[in-house]
């Protein structure tokens, strides 16, 4: 190609040329100079692009990609000016870099060339829809907490206060330091987790955006008011009346249920007797077909149905946010244990589900076991097993804490010696393994020890041998593990904004999430 120079001398020869003709008259116009005058004002044009118009098409065509670094949405993506493509974008964390004088360009160009992406819903998959009961099905219950109401011979307006939590508890001695402490009692399940669902921040009000329907109604205390000398049609009408009221709604009709999920904080055994007999024990409720449907979440579950999961027994531990939970964790890396084992709890006479007698036989007799013996003199005074503080100083100066079964296959012991850094012992898979699947790992020989139930009842197995053959290193890796697992465990304060760790309710909501979402699959591919 020529130059523009070059251009403008053939121009100037081409008059040149003309004046000189003798005859003086008009030259014919020459192809020559048609094509340098294009080729000029083409050349002309090209050199004010270049040069004049910061920005141009001809600073988009020469210039190589640039790669920008502190979009606010993107790290290291690089922009493909050709095709206006970004690539392998990279999601960066909330803080962002201030934007550089070509992200800035690039911002604009964006604006202008490219649809403004659209912002994530971080709710998207998540979002609980949670009926607005009549107050007869849960907080006229907690109002008339009185003695006798909840509880056939305890006051238990003391243990409904701070949304289910309790009394707060003091430092005592400093077996509770710091905050998060309360004097929780066992079956007031149902009214923390609804408390924690009144602030989660995925409720809608608009059913067919969620990903699980929740049914606040309080079927843990209201059964606990009639489960003694009541007779079965007293113990049935509230639970009857709530399912009645779900079935006529439109939610309830769009998966029969199916979607939906209740808390029922005792165990199974209370929500499940086999006849309509006064003298037979507990409730219907988790048998009724409408009930089936659900998801139910008690604190021991049945192996004969998979629509009821256990979660954890609530502890006196609520913590406000993950810093609490951290420091408690880091004091009990620090505590001194001075006991190899022990025991909190009192025989079952006449039971032989149990090896309780045997436990409390087995630890009077060794010098390395803490017997805290419920309603007991231990030493001259009485153990008192409700007692936080006692509980939580026995369990704290232990490295093993033993955990049969008692009335049921379960305990809230378990998770008050875990709260506390003890490795629980267990005498039988269903105390805890085929349990908690949700909230504790499926390496059972990470957290805890199994010694067979049969071989401590025959007499045959020492507790003590077996839990000194582990090696000390062993039985460090094994506390450090069940520290890890506190997180998982508790309940943390219903009132907090800031919880910033996932607890025990978060890991059941995520199953129920995922539980319902295959329950939808499936049905849409027709099975």
């Amino acid at each position: 190609m020529k130059s523009s120079t070059t251009f403008a001398v053939e121009i100037q020869q081409d008059a040149v040329d003309a004046a000189d003709k003798p005859d003086g008259g008009v030259p014919r116009p020459s192809r020559v100079r048609h094509l340098a005058l294009l080729t000029a004002t083409f050349c002309a044009l090209v050199f004010y692009a270049h040069y004049g118009v910061p920005g141009s098409m001809a600073s988009a065509l020469f210039k190589p990609p640039v790669t920008v670094s502190s979009l606010p949405s993107l790290a290291s993506v690089t922009i493909d000016r050709n095709s206006g493509r970004a690539e392998q974008p990279v999601m960066l964390a909330e803080e962002h870099a201030p934007l550089t004088p070509q992200a800035t360009v690039l911002e604009a160009n964006r604006s202008t060339a490219m649809p403004a992406p659209t912002p994530t819903d971080r709710c998207d998959g998540r979002y609980i829809y949670m009926y607005d009961m009549p107050p007869r099905f849960n907080d006229d219950l907690i109002r008339d907490c009185g003695k006798g109401r909840l509880h056939p011979w305890l006051d238990m307006c003391p243990y409904v206060a701070n949304d289910g939590m309790g009394q707060q508890l003091a430092d005592d001695g400093g077996v509770f330091p710091g905050r998060g402490w309360y004097s929780t009692d066992q079956f007031m399940l149902d009214l923390i987790f609804h408390a924690r669902m009144k602030r989660y921040e995925c409720l809608t009000k608009d059913a067919s955006l969620a990903a699980a329907v929740f049914v606040p109604f309080y079927a843990g205390l209201e059964s606990g008011r009639y489960l003694y000398n009541y007779s079965i049609s007293t113990r049935d009408a509230l639970q009857l009346d709530a399912i009645d009221w779900l079935v006529r709604r439109p939610e309830w009709r769009a998966m029969g249920g199916r979607d939906h999920f209740l808390v029922a904080g005792r165990t199974t055994w209370d929500f499940r007797r086999e006849a309509d007999v006064d003298e037979l024990w507990g409730t219907k409720l988790l048998t009724y077909p409408a009930v089936e449907n659900m998801t139910a979440f008690v604190l021991e579950t049945s192996p004969l149905t998979g629509s009821n999961f256990a979660v954890p027994y609530p502890t006196y531990f609520h913590p406000e946010a993950a810093a609490d939970v951290l420091a408690w964790q880091e004091r009990l890396q620090k505590v001194g244990r001075r006991w190899l084992f022990s025991f909190a709890g009192a025989p079952r006479p006449g039971s032989k589900k149990t090896v309780r007698a045997q436990i409390i036989r087995q630890c009077r007799a060794s010098s390395l076991c803490n017997l805290f013996h419920c309603g007991g003199v231990i030493g001259g005074g009485a153990a008192d097993c409700n007692s936080p503080a006692g509980v939580m100083r026995v369990f704290e100066t232990s490295d093993f804490c033993l955990e049969p079964r008692g009335d049921t296959a379960t305990r809230r012991s378990t998770f008050d010696a875990i709260l506390a850094g003890c490795i629980p012992v267990f005498f039988h898979p269903g105390s805890a393994y085929t349990q908690y699947t949700l909230h504790f790992p499926r390496d059972h020989g990470r957290y805890s020890v199994l010694i067979p139930h049969a071989g401590v009842a025959a007499g045959n197995v020492s507790i003590e041998e077996t839990l000194r053959k582990i090696p000390p290193e062993e039985v460090r890796r094994m506390r450090e593990e069940v520290v890890r697992l506190i997180p998982r465990v508790v309940y943390a304060d219903p009132r907090s904004r800031r919880v910033g760790f996932r607890d025990a309710f978060d890991v059941a909501l995520e199953a129920v999430i995922g539980r319902v979402a295959k329950r939808r699959r499936g049905e849409a591919a027709g099975r």
